[in-house]
């Protein structure tokens, strides 16, 4: 297997195009609301305060998390709905788009703490990207979750 070059890209909600948005939220959806089977609502007010990290491989969004400065979700900075597309999880965009993310926070906010909300069955996935557990497990609409803290 080989991989393929991915282009990411940061954006403010407020740069985004209508297309790429509609990209991120048909992503999302594809991921969070039909492949788990997840009735939630992702639209949740909080998009206008994230920075928007996406993923693209030939013009198409195959990776995706949103970052937030300290406060504005979390008391610290922190990354959310990582989501990458089914067909390119074997690539390591997952990993790409988190490295991405992480470096976006400390190059942004200054942050050296950062926290995310982790769906337990990632646990090794955010451990080696240096993410220590905190705390007990807790259910997140219904689906497993740990929270997480890198410092």
């Amino acid at each position: 297997m080989y991989k393929i070059y991915m282009e990411i890209s940061v954006n403010n909600f407020s740069d985004l195009t209508t297309v790429e948005l509609y990209a991120i939220l048909a992503l999302r959806s594809e991921v969070f609301v039909v492949e788990q089977n997840c009735v939630y609502q992702d639209v949740d007010g909080k998009d206008q305060k994230a920075l928007h990290v996406c993923g693209y491989v030939d013009h198409q969004l195959v990776a995706y998390t949103r970052i937030f400065k300290g406060g504005d979700y979390f008391k610290n900075p922190s990354i959310g709905r990582v989501a990458v597309k089914a067909q390119y999880r074997a690539y390591g965009y997952g990993k790409a788009i988190m490295e991405t993310s992480i470096d976006t926070i400390e190059k942004h906010f200054g942050a050296c703490t950062i926290e995310l909300s982790a769906q337990t069955y990632l646990l090794k996935f955010y451990k080696d990207l240096n993410f220590n557990q905190e705390g007990e497990g807790y259910l997140e609409d219904g689906i497993p979750h740990i929270r997480m803290i890198r410092n």
